[in-house]
């Protein structure tokens, strides 16, 4: 047809969707409007058929009464892709020719005419390419592979170039068979057409006719087309805009990545292309890429000018048909070392090694220029090395196929200096001088006192003022509460600190500690390197002496390359009689706080010194607490611990095999899970580093043990407490009055007494003094217990009968967990 004003008044379906024409209305001035299309479906049988044949025979495509957008069509088609078809489909932008589509890349549906092609899926890395034979050579000299410059550039695969919407046509851009053209015009006139060129070249304008619009200039588009009109109409305004653009199927042929036939939009170039196809191959050259157009080259683009001076002035935009050609890559040689950028680069023409070496980003910051070592292939014959140093007249050779040349790096040695390091306030090399001695390195005890020190000062300081400021605030708040203490755990106090408990509960007296590393005064060393055989000695010497005392003999001589090691006494161990002992003293002590011991000072005797105990003090429930000590009891539950989850496991693989109903599966499962958790709960269990002193119950100051103290102790009397705690299986866990007149049964009566699952045989108590007393305890006969008189202080327990589920009996004498591991009373409500 050829748009002519007769016909009937609506689409023509019949004809191609690039010539489609609309009649007119009677009126010159009817609008003329796009007609809307509705997809057309055809049986399921039909519509699979022709997808089989599709994907068996590329070439073959499917006719345009098949609606690409049919939800049905990407199902069946990716189904009939996945059954094993084996043939590759190609990459093609028409309906006609046979092509071919590089193997492993994902087919991209044929276009639909005024339509750009789709990408087959989002980009994705392309799997790392085979080195070439020089690459694995290299690697023999270097110890590592060597990348090919420039092939980064293509890792992360092809990007999809089509659809272009979002670049804007140039003005030299060529009109060709399958862009859409998005005609408006209004005056004498009233259009708003959309048209896609035909391969013929034409559109056809209703009321106006066929106009030949391929291979005019975008710039010049809109001229033809006004004369066009201007040959029916008059007086009328128009604007002619380019909608979808055409695809245009080329070629990437030779040392390709993924050589093959590609389908891209019409605005692609030389560059986007190679992108597509993952750029050249480890075989491919970088240097001499063409693009051929028929018999003629077009242009013949070097890579590296884009990657080193992004210079893309060679880049060429593409037309159906093109070709490019990626020959085989030419002579190669490699920089390593401290270079900027170590790769095996592609010589084109004469290279100089200065050349190469600025090929791969210069020299680096540690580079020498001294010594650089040159590998060669001579004659393809033999391998030869040679040194040289980085000047003109050695940098001014020429580079050969298969050089390697290596950049040293310049010696980490300092030929001047002198470190000093370890519990230093600055541990810095130093400048060495003629006759430089310890005391010159140290020359005062202020060298000595490390930054941490201040940082852990500055930041007490910190907490101390927001602790008495949270402090005032909250009483303040409290009383204007009338006596209300409860608060937000996340209320914020005037410093706009959060009052966490983490803070709240941060009690001063734990900050009064040695903020600083105590010195080891009596030992340090000097490391020294014997230039002779290579070996190292240490030299010790006694700081104090050089540093405080200024002893001559102490205060070595130093020479370079010392390393000066001041080390603390946590660092090597002094004599306990030269430790510095910190003991906190807590509770009913006429002047509690943090005591400095005296060497050789006891229990006893620090305590005199503090000043002894108030007439409330409880000395019966001393508690001493030592850091070793919580160690040991955490290092040994947890070897209970492992042995039990062993014996457990055993247990439940016996039962497991004599397990002879569902029932009785589901039982022991159930029966596992208790197990976990029962041992989970008791990992969680945190021991208190409690050392038992054996005092009688009417204990005095005088009966307390001359047990010699460590650093980091600390010593709690509380007051006379009025309570003792029932917990366990009981009715009723709570605390009771005590009375000197009741016994153990007494207060479990008023706990309500034991539950029907309680173990009453294996009832214990927990003394205030940290001791445990159990029936299972020589001298303690059936029913003694229960005629125990408690003191105040004691907790009474009563576990549960385990017997019922045998897989804890080894963890059945509570009392010897509680003794043995210094879990405290209130690990109780943990093991329930």
């Amino acid at each position: 047809m050829n748009g002519s004003a007769s016909g009937s008044s609506s689409w023509s379906e019949a004809q191609s969707p690039a010539r489609r024409i609309l009649t007119p209305a009677r009126s010159p001035r009817a609008r003329i409007r796009p007609s809307i299309r509705r997809p057309v479906r055809m049986p399921m049988h039909v519509l699979l058929r022709r997808i089989l044949l599709a994907v068996a025979f590329p070439a073959l495509a499917l006719p345009a009464a098949v609606n690409a957008q049919d939800p049905r069509l990407e199902q069946l088609r990716q189904q009939a892709i996945g059954a094993g078809t084996q043939t590759t489909p190609a990459i093609s932008g028409s309906s006609t020719g046979p092509s071919a589509t590089p193997q492993g890349r994902a087919p991209l549906q044929p276009p639909r005419p005024g339509e750009a092609p789709a990408a087959a899926s989002a980009p994705q890395p392309l799997p790392a390419p085979e080195p070439n034979e020089f690459q694995k050579l290299v690697a023999t000299s270097l110890g590592r592979m060597l990348p090919i410059f420039g092939q980064d550039l293509f890792r992360d695969g092809p990007a999809a170039f089509a659809p272009v919407e979002n670049i804007p046509v140039t003005a030299d851009y060529v009109i060709g068979s399958g862009d859409e053209l998005l005609v408006r015009a209004w005056g004498q006139v009233d259009i708003d057409y959309r048209a896609t060129v035909d391969r013929s070249g034409l559109i056809s304008i209703p009321q106006v006719g066929a106009i030949n619009v391929a291979g005019i200039r975008y710039q010049d588009l809109s001229g033809v087309i006004r004369t066009a009109i201007g040959r029916v109409f008059r007086n009328f305004e128009l604007v002619v805009t380019l909608g979808q653009l055409r695809s245009i199927r080329i070629f990437v042929v030779g040392h390709a990545q993924r050589p093959g036939a590609y389908t891209v939009s019409s605005l692609s170039t030389l560059v986007n292309a190679l992108f597509s196809a993952g750029g050249p191959s480890p075989h491919g050259s970088m240097r001499g890429i063409q693009l051929k157009r028929g018999t003629r080259v077009v242009t013949e683009m070097d890579l590296y000018d884009l990657l080193l001076a992004g210079d893309k002035s060679k880049d060429a935009a593409l037309l159906p048909g093109d070709v490019i050609y990626i020959p085989p890559v030419g002579p190669q040689a490699a920089v390593g070392g401290s270079v900027r950028n170590a790769a095996v680069f592609e010589l084109k023409g004469s290279t100089s090694l200065s050349q190469l070496i600025d090929l791969a980003g210069g020299l680096s910051t540690i580079a020498q220029t001294r010594r650089a070592t040159l590998e060669r292939i001579e004659n393809r014959d033999k391998r030869v090395v040679d040194q040289l140093s980085l000047d003109a007249q050695s940098l001014a050779r020429a580079a050969k196929d298969g050089d390697l040349i290596t950049v040293l790096a310049i010696s980490p040695k300092f030929e001047n200096a002198v470190t000093l390091r370890g519990n230093v306030a600055q541990a810095l090399r130093y400048p060495y001088r003629e006759g430089m001695k310890i005391r010159d390195l140290i020359p005062d005890k202020e060298a000595l006192i490390t930054r941490d020190y201040y940082l852990r000062k500055n930041l007490t300081v910190q907490l101390e003022s927001r602790e008495r400021t949270r402090r005032d605030t909250v009483g303040a708040e409290r009383e204007l509460a009338n006596g209300i203490t409860q608060r937000d755990p996340l209320a914020r106090d005037t410093t706009g600190v959060p009052q966490r408990e983490a803070i709240t509960e941060r009690r001063l007296l734990d900050d009064i500690r040695n903020l600083a590393e105590e010195i080891n005064w009596d030992y340090a060393v000097i490391e020294r390197m014997n230039e002779t055989d290579l070996s190292t000695t240490l030299i010790p010497f006694n700081l104090g002496k050089a540093v405080l005392e200024n002893d001559p003999a102490q205060n070595l001589v130093l020479k370079p390359g010392d390393v000066v090691t001041v080390f603390s006494k946590r660092d090597v161990g002094a004599p306990v009689g030269r430790r510095s002992v910190v003991v906190h003293l807590d509770g009913e002590f006429n002047h509690s706080g943090v005591y400095q011991a005296k060497p050789g000072e006891t229990l006893r005797q620090l305590i005199a010194r503090a000043g002894g105990v108030t007439p409330q003090a409880y000395v019966f429930g001393t508690e001493l607490t030592r850091e070793s000590t919580r160690k040991q009891q955490e290092d040994r539950l947890a070897r209970a611990l492992d042995q039990v989850e062993r014996e457990m496991q055993q247990a439940s693989v016996r039962r497991a095999q004599s397990a002879l109903t569902p029932e009785d599966a589901t039982a022991l499962k159930s029966e596992q899970e208790a197990q976990k958790a029962l041992v989970s709960r008791m990992r969680a269990l945190k021991p208190t580093g409690r050392i038992v002193l054996e005092l009688p119950e009417q204990a005095r100051l005088a009966d307390l043990p001359d047990i010699s103290l460590e650093d980091g102790d600390r010593v709690l009397v509380p007051s006379t407490p009025s309570m003792v705690s029932v917990f366990g299986s009981v009715y009723n866990e709570s605390s009771f009055v005590y009375r000197p007149t009741k016994s153990v049964d007494d207060y479990l009566a008023q706990a309500g007494g034991p539950r029907r699952e309680a173990d009453e045989r294996s009832t214990f108590v927990i003394r205030a003094d940290g001791s445990v007393v159990s029936r299972r305890q020589s001298g303690l006969f059936l029913g003694s217990l229960g005629s125990l008189k408690p003191m105040p202080g004691d907790a009474i327990v009563v576990p549960e009968d385990f017997e019922r589920t045998t897989w804890v009996r080894t963890l059945k004498d509570w009392s010897q967990i509680f003794y043995q591991f210094g879990l405290g009373a209130a690990a109780i409500q943990v093991l329930k």
